[in-house]
């Protein structure tokens, strides 16, 4: 029998409607079992658990009285340090600079707040979201919790580890390069990439969304029904839509489904990933789908370009501190934001010009297929204390190419974990849709999943504390 921090969303709402335990026992057991395992992870950021434990108190009593006053009302939720909750600073992984309270809750945490889930903590995640690493100046390091050795990834680095780690079922990400996918593929969870502009986010940037993080794919659709709802202060946001979000009912049959294992650039597929995801692909294929071998979208031009624009993006905010604070910024973010100094108007415009390539590359694919299959990253694990699988701050994004194409081309894509190495380290297997098709590829990673059966269990982290010396 599952205990109550091994519980999905879904579970704990039945649980409650039906009495069988309360947001206040499961916020008391939650609170036990991080004291077990964050010392060893540290996924979390503004944790106050006497807060928690009121607020689920204050929950339990709506239920008892019959009158839950949200779709989540008792259900415990993390957002990353990065998305803005009223009344807590947003350090931006570093702590540098003036660091006033935020006035207002971000779109994400204003739904959950309205929709009366239990808000956890925050999470951590690396220097100014600019990492694929656990690795942060101001939070330490984070660690996956199947092995303490390795990276969870990032930049939604704690989440992907509270979530692998049940620190409740929900989690909220951002992804602009793959932040969602990456940390979820590495810590064997489900990380979902809407369409840009279906979740409302604050600040809203080119490729930039906000995503569910959770043990499955019917908790992370759970999600949508309440991060989806519009928010005029994201300028980019898709105008309103009514979906049923939890009706994931899907006959893949007659589904033409590209199989993209080539990224085109960046480092080689690990074997072990390409045997998965190939093993992934034929289940489809065994319910129907026909499967389309299909050329990479990236090209070496297209994230070389990319890499110079985020360069003159990331030095541009680094020029905003004093000298001796930019000291302080981990110097991987530093030796690689540099190279943005010293490029011109026209090269970062050209750069900035990759990512309407992208679009344009991404986009054409759908004329063949009505999804798409392939690796979240060619690499399954790398060391904690690295800032990326590369360790190369010339070499930054050699882990992003399967999955920033569809950040600057707004495809939905989902991350879903497809299996375990040989060494007991999770794989992830991504699934892309068109544009604005976000419930067609929650349908299709459901299916995909059900097909996959792979049991729902929490990793028992190796707690080797020569490795935290």
């Amino acid at each position: 029998m599952l205990e109550l921090h091994q519980l999905t969303a879904t579970q704990l709402l039945e649980g409650y409607r039906a009495h069988t335990f309360s947001p206040k026992d499961v916020a008391s057991a939650l609170v036990a079992h991080i004291a077990q395992w964050e010392p060893s992870i540290n996924a979390l950021y503004g944790y106050q658990p006497e807060v928690f434990i009121k607020a689920a108190e204050a929950s339990t009593q709506r239920w008892v009285t019959g009158k839950p006053c949200g779709a989540l009302d008792g259900v415990p939720v993390t957002l990353k340090e990065l998305i803005a909750t009223e009344g807590m600073p947003v350090p931006l992984g570093t702590g540098l600079g003036k660091q006033p309270t935020a006035s207002a809750d971000a779109p994400p945490a204003a739904r959950l707040s309205e929709d009366r889930a239990l808000v956890l903590a925050k999470t951590t995640c690396p220097d100014f979201g600019m990492l694929s690493s656990g690795l942060s100046s101001f939070h330490g390091v984070t660690r996956n919790p199947w092995n303490l050795a390795c990276n969870t990834g990032g930049s939604s680095s704690g989440a992907g580890a509270a979530a692998a780690a049940g620190f409740g079922p929900l989690h909220v990400g951002t992804d602009i390069g793959g932040s969602v996918r990456l940390p979820a593929a590495w810590c064997g969870i489900v990380g979902f990439k809407p369409t840009l502009g279906r979740i409302p986010i604050d600040p809203y940037y080119v490729g930039r969304c906000a995503g569910p993080m959770t043990r499955s794919v019917e908790d992370a659709a759970l999600m949508m029904n309440t991060l989806a709802r519009t928010d005029r202060r994201d300028a980019m946001r898709l105008p309103p839509e009514h979906i049923d979000w939890m009706d994931l009912a899907l006959d893949v049959k007659g589904l033409r489904i590209g199989v993209m294992m080539e990224a085109g650039c960046g480092l080689p597929l690990d074997e072990e990933i390409r045997y998965h995801v190939e093993q992934a692909a034929r289940l489809l294929e065994a319910a129907g789908a026909t499967l389309v071998p299909m050329a990479p979208v990236l090209s070496r031009g297209m994230l070389d370009g990319l890499d110079h624009f985020w360069q003159a993006r990331q030095w541009s905010e680094l020029s905003k501190l004093a000298a001796e604070e930019r000291e302080q910024v981990l110097p991987a973010i530093l030796a690689w934001a540099d190279g943005g100094a010293r490029l011109s108007g026209v090269e970062v415009v050209q750069g900035f010009q990759q990512t309407m390539a992208m679009r344009r590359a991404t986009e054409s694919v759908f004329e063949m297929v009505d999804a798409v299959i392939s690796p979240t990253t060619p690499n399954i694990a790398f060391p904690a204390e690295w800032a990326s699988p590369t360790n190369d701050p010339r070499q930054p994004f050699e882990h992003i190419a399967y999955t920033v194409p569809w950040n600057m081309g707004e495809q939905p894509a989902i991350s879903l974990n497809a299996g375990l190495s040989k060494r007991n380290m999770p794989i992830g297997v991504q699934l892309i849709g068109p544009r604005f098709a976000d419930h067609f590829v929650l349908k299709l990673a459901r299916q995909l999943e059900s097909r996959l059966g792979l049991p729902m269990c929490l990793p028992m982290p190796v707690c080797d504390k020569s490795v935290l010396e």
